[in-house]
């Protein structure tokens, strides 16, 4: 049986990488949950049009949520935490607009985006996550 070393080594370019998707997804959960504590119509009406009570109590619940999750994935400590929770927020977001028949690829399949840019910046720039699921080109 053949022994097969994985490196998990991080270059510099694969941790800025990983950085850059990684602050792209930070800075859209920080406005997301930053404009729902706020008392803004547009919030409530979306919320009602997507068939939730619109309340403002129910989105700065959420808005706060948002704002754990993303403070979460941004410390190195507990990104695999707030990854994992993400990926729970990001599937309930896809399952409401299925549910109300929204278009496609502009907000079914953003949560789908989301998510990727998420897990691909913590994969490049956390060895763990690469340990934990090595990638093999050599196969």
């Amino acid at each position: 049986m053949q022994s097969v070393s994985i490196n998990t080594t991080t270059t510099t370019g694969q941790l800025w990488t990983g950085r850059i998707m990684s602050g792209l997804v930070i800075a859209f959960l920080i406005f997301d949950g930053g404009i729902k504590l706020a008392p803004l119509a547009i919030v409530t009406e979306t919320m009602q049009q997507l068939g939730y009570s619109g309340s403002q109590e129910l989105a700065r619940g959420l808005g706060v949520m948002t704002l754990v999750i993303a403070l979460l994935y941004a410390l190195p400590r507990t990104s695999l935490l707030g990854a994992i929770l993400l990926t729970g927020l990001l599937g309930g977001a896809m399952a409401t607009h299925l549910r109300v028949g929204s278009p496609l690829f502009s907000h079914l399949l953003f949560g789908l985006y989301l998510g990727l840019l998420a897990w691909g910046g913590l994969y490049l720039r956390d060895p763990r996550l690469r340990r934990l699921f090595p990638v093999r080109l050599d196969a």
